[in-house]
């Protein structure tokens, strides 16, 4: 989106805000005799109100409410106790405060039953009567940053005031100073019950445990003991490391043995060697290499027959035999030694069975004793610890001070009323007045479905606003041609020239919905400003039912249209000039009962042709179009037809059908537009830009001696009696 469009876009965004508040403030300016009359009675009303209400004097005591704690802190055996903050302490303190175990005691101490019972006039006022009346008179609040209570008390007489609030700071300190001691009371009394009882079950406990111990004979050093198990703990830890480290070796011997049967030869006299050598395998084994090295050499030079070679050879088998006899020893005593090692092991696995097993039936004989003895240390412990609460609260009850209530500020007689707040009262008198006087407008506003604006006009009616009338306008041939009123029909007439489909459209009637709309007032005033221009018009009262013309104009309305059309009167002899000369008046002359139907007869079609022919511009006066039939008979007849409605007078929906009846009768093309009547310019500035601009410029004129002084003068001097017959 580029800049323009953006702007052109936030210009219309901030129209529209602009128009919706001048709307509301619309709204305010008309309403505002509903606006201020609510204002006045509630602000009235509330100072009549706050007048009578009796004024009330205030009492205030400070009071510094702590928990009760000792001035010497005990020792413990967990050291120095801390004190814990308590977010709920002055909430629950004022619920106390205000409680009847305070409050009626108050009640009793100053009789404040029988004071109440005479200051309403009453027989008798009950305790629970007095309660509540002192409940509602009481506030309490706790002073910022500090532990300290304010006790608020208002009364009609301020001494009274004085006292009451010193009674409940002295009834709330004593109660808390008896529910102390009463609390210490009962809590020793139950700690030296349970503590005697538990000396009880000790001496039982502990006379079960000797006579276990004798029937049993076990000793202190038993299965259980800390001793014993940890005896039989390095014993059996003993015997399994020397299991453990046996098994090791058998695994090895075994590893060894499997070989050594797996050889035979040279490969186990090698292998033995190897792995378990022995001093006389070992010299064997030399000797025999050194007899075969013997041998070898001897060879060389000598043949195997000679008898050192002989010799040699002899050496060499005794050699071998030795040899094979240590083998089959180191063979054997391998055998022999993982025999041994595995019966050890056996044995040791036997032992920690034993033992075990020992244990077991140790620990199974003297279990009773062992359990005994641990419900007897269980007991002794409870009892301690027991012993030692009782001692300490003996000792708390000692170091509690009597200042975890203290009063440091007495209450003293108010110096003047402090309730009502009559200034407060009547500032919110106001602002709720004229809350509800704006709320109250804006529901009228609400329910108000007459015209109130173009747009509804034209939203509702889909027809044009051809002009805007002020309000209180009268008759332009008496005001004045140059008036501020006549600029509006001026543009009325105007807007009709334009308005009009055909040139020769020249018969026009002003229809309303409803009564009272001003119809008359507006069709003669348009007529006088055609004439004004220079036409020739006439002007026709055909609201045969209820005629007001003639009351205009200042003529008599024996004669006129029923006249003509009866026969009785020939047109020249009916019709009536005015101080116009170019403005002729018809009236509309009695209507006899036999001629209700006179308006749509032939003779009626005839005086409109001849009308045409001898007027430029011919405007009839009709009645209401909503429930008499001659409004919708003229509309028929006519060439142009205007609807006049009056601004806030009847609802949309008759309007609308107005304009139908209209449209259904003379068709779409005969209604011109809509006239809004009665605007009232001074307070609703939305139509200020349709004629407020003409007013104020024609009343600067007047004050400057402007004006036509001829018509004016005309219009005083004779006002409607000059007006005589046309012949």
């Amino acid at each position: 989106m580029d800049s323009s469009k953006t702007a052109a876009f936030g210009g219309a965004t901030q129209a529209e805000s602009r128009q919706h508040f001048l709307d509301y403030w619309r709204i305010i300016r008309l309403r505002k005799a509903i606006i201020l009359t609510v204002f006045f009675l509630v602000v009235a009303t509330v100072s009549v109100v706050t007048n009578f209400l009796p004024s009330l004097y205030m009492s205030t005591v400070g009071m510094k409410v702590e928990k009760d704690t000792p001035d010497v802190a005990p020792f413990t055996a967990f050291g120095l106790p801390q004190a814990q903050f308590d977010p709920y302490f002055f909430n629950t303190e004022f619920e106390v405060l205000k409680s009847h175990r305070v409050l009626d005691a108050v009640i009793v101490r100053k009789a404040l039953d029988k004071v109440y019972a005479k200051r309403l006039k009453l027989p008798e006022v009950t305790v629970q009567q007095a309660y509540e009346i002192l409940y509602r008179n009481i506030e309490l609040k706790q002073r910022r940053n500090a532990a300290i209570i304010e006790i608020i008390a208002y009364d009609q007489d301020k001494e009274l005031a004085r006292d009451i609030a010193d009674a409940i700071a002295d009834v709330y300190k004593s109660a808390r100073s008896e529910k102390r001691t009463t609390r210490f009371e009962s809590g020793l009394t139950t700690l030296s019950n349970k503590l005697a009882d538990l000396e009880y079950q000790v001496k039982v406990a502990q006379t079960n445990v000797d006579e276990l111990r004798a029937s049993g004979k076990v000793s202190d050093l038993g299965p259980e003991s800390p001793q014993y198990i940890t005896l039989f703990a390095q014993t059996i830890s003993r015997l399994e490391a020397s299991r453990t480290q046996l098994r090791s070796e058998v695994a090895a011997l075994e590893q060894t043995v499997e070989k050594v049967r797996g050889k035979k030869g040279d490969e186990l006299r090698h292998f033995l060697a190897a792995s378990n050598p022995t001093q006389e395998l070992t010299a064997l084994l030399g000797n025999l290499n050194q007899a075969k090295q013997r041998k070898v050499s001897l060879l060389t030079s000598l043949g195997d027959k000679h008898p050192d070679v002989v010799r040699v050879e002899s050496l060499l088998s005794e050699i071998n035999d030795q040899i094979e006899k240590e083998v089959a020893g180191i063979r054997a005593s391998m055998e022999a030694r993982l025999d041994a090692s595995k019966r050890a092991v056996g044995d040791l696995q036997k032992q920690i069975e034993e033992a075990t097993e020992r244990s077991a039936k140790e620990l199974a004989a003297s279990a009773p004793y062992s359990r005994a003895k641990r419900d007897l240390e269980t007991l002794q412990r409870q009892k301690e610890a027991m012993q030692m609460e009782l001692n300490q609260q003996v000792v708390n009850s000692q170091l509690v001070r009597d200042a975890s209530v203290d009063i440091i500020d007495r209450a003293l007689p108010g110096m003047r009323p402090v309730r009502p707040n009559k200034p407060l009262f009547i500032a919110f008198g106001a602002v709720a007045g004229l809350m509800l006087g704006f709320l109250l407008a804006f529901f009228i506003e609400y329910l108000d479905t007459s015209v109130k604006t173009i747009d509804d006009v034209e939203q509702a009616l889909g027809a044009p606003v051809l002009g805007v009338i002020p309000q209180n306008v009268g008759p332009l041939i008496k005001e004045g041609l140059d008036s501020a009123h006549a600029e509006a029909y001026r543009v009325l007439r105007t807007n009709i020239l334009f308005s009009r489909k055909d040139p020769d459209q020249r018969t026009l009637t002003v229809v309303s919905g409803g009564a009272g709309e001003g119809k008359s007032t507006t069709i003669f005033n348009l007529a006088t400003v055609f004439a004004q221009q220079g036409s020739r018009v006439l002007v026709v009262d055909s609201d045969l039912r209820r005629p007001s013309l003639h009351k205009i104009v200042g003529v008599s309305n024996v004669t006129g249209l029923t006249s003509y059309l009866l026969r009785q009167k020939s047109l020249d002899e009916v019709v009536q000039t005015t101080v116009l000369e170019n403005l002729h008046f018809l009236p509309s002359g009695k209507l006899p009962s036999s001629s209700v139907g006179i308006l749509s007869s032939g003779q009626m079609k005839e005086f409109i042709e001849e009308a045409r022919r001898r007027y430029d511009y011919v405007f009839f006066d009709s009645p209401p179009i909503m429930g008499v039939s001659d409004a919708s008979i003229l509309a028929a007849e006519m060439d142009m037809a205007v609807l006049v409605v009056q601004y806030r007078k009847y609802p949309q929906q008759m309007t609308v059908r107005a304009k139908q009846m209209v449209e259904k009768i003379g068709g779409p093309n005969c209604l011109l537009g809509v006239v809004l009547n009665n605007i009232n310019i001074s307070q609703d500035s939305y139509y200020y830009y349709y004629s407020g601009y003409y007013y104020d410029y024609y009343n600067k004129g007047s004050e400057t001696g402007g004006g036509d002084s001829a018509t004016t003068g005309a219009a005083d001097a004779g006002g409607g009696s000059d007006i005589k017959p046309r012949y």
